[in-house]
């Protein structure tokens, strides 16, 4: 048996008292056959005999911690919105029972010494000190027998993974408290794949039996698939030109080519419309614990979310011992840095990719519903302050539903990417477009009245009937536009709008209505 330490988050993020276990021989497998795993790796290093081998590797942590502090700020976030019934729930429940993987690393592993640590373990943090909820440590050997302590009632949560019909059986589920796209990984010379539907002649490598593998034979059959018994095996022939492409998760990506120095590897594109919605798993019995952990993820802001992913997908420098090699004191210096400014270069580049897709909508690559909304609330607020106009878009692409019913899936999401590029281009610098779910589009337009507005939507909507999306049919969009009042809220623009676009459709469709 293996004795537990609790682990205590306060409501102020004050001390925390870690899980303990005597447990050894972690040996986590996949949550999910399509997102790869990776252990702990280590850089090659620049060595030297000696006390020169000594001074460098104090300079070189010397180097890299100044860069980390520099690079590391502080979270904060609000409390939870619980309701007082909710309050006094979590004053009455005591103790969750928490699963984990102990084997996912960068997302979440149990450390040595027994603690919960990760992307997932912080996230659960911030949820913690956000609703009063403590939890306690379950240890197990891997997430195959976390799954089963679960099922058993042996805990009460599951810390991160997919919602799936197989585990809606015994679970309920938060909303996503973290997203992951799955990525294409190319050498640097491999050109952006936008859309891989359109690629000829190019070959993919998986590891065998994963379900991205089943799925792109089956929807992309113009990709020649090609499979290794491992994920690393995929990685060389990728570099070794053997393979023109893998796919990974994305954080896992980011994490393996820095860990390896993979340098002549990139990240070349997403696969369209597809995920990983990493959730909070709670037993069914317990539905008032999983509406109190939903009020936690609510609360955590996609900064915070950044900010986690910052500190964990980074690189470790670790130093060796090779008495052949000797090289001047200097000449080691001079490599240590230069090794930390170009990783800290990666790792901005690929930060500044991961908070790009936080923001962005996987298939149509235009600014996401949270992205709009958070731009929506900034030009309320201002053409409220200052009395300036300001007007919104609201679109419906007609009959979209046949699209896919008649040419496909695939053929849909060829049409909404076009769909999208149009409205790029019929735009003005100052408005921004967004996908505001499904086949409906928002379109904000600062500085400008119902009338401008008006004549902008009929430009949208000629280029629409104009246009061919490669179906052999026509193809309209109907439009509502509203614009901000004197005294307007938020709500009050967005729901004319959209009683303007539902007019737009009753009225015949390929319209603009103005409200």
């Amino acid at each position: 048996m293996c004795p537990l330490r609790t682990i205590h988050f306060d409501c102020r993020g004050n001390k925390i008292r870690l899980p303990m276990s005597t447990c050894g021989g972690y040996s986590g497998k996949e949550k999910m056959a399509d997102v790869p795993r990776t252990g702990g790796v280590s850089m090659a290093n620049c060595e030297m005999p000696g006390l020169g081998q000594a001074l460098a590797a104090r300079l070189a942590a010397g180097v890299l911690l100044g860069l980390a502090l520099a690079c590391a700020p502080a979270l904060a976030g609000a409390q939870a919105a619980l309701t007082p019934e909710q309050r006094d729930y979590v004053q009455r429940r005591g103790e969750v029972a928490l699963c984990v993987d102990p084997d996912w690393v960068p997302f979440e592993s149990v450390n040595a010494r027994g603690e919960h640590e990760g992307i997932a373990a912080d996230l659960l943090r911030l949820v913690s000190e956000r609703t009063g909820v403590v939890f306690r440590l379950v240890p197990t050997r891997d997430w195959d027998e976390s799954l089963v302590a679960s099922k058993e009632g042996r805990c009460q949560a599951l810390s991160f993974l997919n919602k799936t019909p197989a585990r809606e059986e015994w679970l309920l589920f938060t909303e996503p408290i973290f997203n992951d796209s799955n990525v294409f990984i190319t050498r640097e010379e491999h050109a952006f794949i936008d859309d891989p539907a359109s690629l000829t002649g190019e070959s993919i490598v998986f590891p065998s039996g994963t379900a991205m593998e089943e799925r792109v034979r089956s929807e992309y059959p113009n990709l020649r698939v090609l499979t290794t018994a491992s994920e690393r095996e995929a990685l060389d022939m990728v570099q070794d030109r053997k393979a023109d492409m893998t796919m990974r998760s994305l954080i896992i990506a980011a994490y393996t080519i820095k860990k390896e120095g993979l340098f002549n590897l990139k990240i070349a594109g997403r696969l369209p419309n597809y995920a990983n919605n990493l959730r909070i798993g709670v037993v069914k019995d317990a539905p008032e614990l999983r509406d109190v952990l939903d009020a936690g993820v609510a609360a955590i802001t996609p900064q915070e979310r950044g900010q986690i992913v910052n500190r964990h997908v980074s690189i470790n420098v670790q130093t060796g011992t090779d008495m052949a090699l000797v090289v001047k004191l200097g000449l080691v210096f001079a490599c240590v840095i230069g090794l930390a400014l170009f990783w800290n270069y990666k790792l901005k580049k690929y930060n500044a990719e991961l908070r790009r897709l936080s923001q962005t909508d996987l298939l149509t690559d235009l600014p996401n519903r949270r992205c709009l909304m958070a731009a929506f609330g900034a030009e309320m607020e201002r053409a409220g302050r200052y009395a300036r106009p300001f007007a919104v878009l609201m679109l419906d692409i007609d009959h979209f539903k046949a699209v896919n019913d008649r040419h496909g899936h695939l053929a849909g999401d060829r049409f909404l990417i076009a769909f999208a590029r149009l409205l790029r281009e019929n735009i003005r610098h100052c408005d921004m477009a967004g996908r505001w779910g499904g086949e409906e589009f928002l379109v904000l337009c600062p500085e400008t009245d119902g009338e401008r507005a008006a004549l902008l939507a009929e430009r949208i909507r000629l280029a629409v009937a104009g246009h061919d999306f490669g179906t052999g049919e026509p193809h309209t969009v109907s439009i509502g536009v509203s614009a901000s009042l004197s005294g307007d809220t938020g709500d009050a623009l967005l729901s004319r709008a959209d009683e303007a676009l539902y007019r737009s459709k009753q009225t015949g469709r390929d319209r603009v209505c103005v409200l």
